[in-house]
């Protein structure tokens, strides 16, 4: 079982901190919206990508019921900030918060900071409400209704696999290791999206 575990969380490791280091991606011209645009979203710039991934890998290292509550947060506030959105609410410095939570998750994994859900729902909602706002922005014209299924499919899955890749980590040093690298390294592409 340990050796299972080290064949899949090194390399998914590794496609962690090679995301992390690319450039910054600019997000894709989607078009007209649809279920399929919507699914590409979340995958089509790093800053979402990484922040997605991000949420996953720390509510990994949470205790019993905060694994699921994370995530499914995540997703129900990113759905309300695209309301928002679409209701013609603006959100300040919505990039700012996009890359803010890149490197704040980051250093939360980095730590292996544990956080009573209390403290912890709310932050990871506060992040999710600008993801889901510049989501809903950044929509051509089309179906709504399938674009935003989409990307909240597509974030969903990525918090899965972030979570996925957490669990399959053991809690030994060789583990919580692989987790401050991995968390540093998104950390650090939360500084260069802050900068850019």
């Amino acid at each position: 079982m340990q050796a299972l575990r080290r064949s899949i969380a090194r390399p998914a490791l590794a496609v962690v901190l090679a995301l992390a280091a690319a450039p910054v991606l600019a997000h894709p011209d989607h078009g007209t919206a649809s279920l399929a645009t919507g699914l590409a979203h979340p995958l089509g710039g790093i800053d979402h990508l990484l922040a997605m991934i991000a949420v996953g890998l720390f509510a990994a290292r949470q205790p019993g019921g905060a694994r699921r509550m994370l995530p499914a947060g995540f997703v129900l506030a990113m759905l309300a900030g695209a309301a928002l959105s679409a209701a013609g609410i603006a959100l300040p410095a919505v990039e700012t918060g996009i890359a803010a939570s890149v490197l704040v998750f980051g250093v939360l994994i980095a730590s292996l900071a544990r956080l009573p859900l209390m403290a912890a729902l709310p932050l990871v909602a506060a992040f999710a409400l600008f993801h889901g706002h510049a989501h809903h922005a950044e929509m051509g014209a089309g179906s709504a209704l399938a674009y935003t299924a989409g990307f909240a499919l597509a974030t969903a899955a990525l918090h899965l696999a972030g979570l996925g890749l957490g669990r399959l980590l053991p809690d030994s040093r060789g583990g919580r290791f692989a987790l401050r690298v991995g968390g540093g390294a998104i950390a650090g592409a939360g500084v260069l999206l802050l900068g850019a």
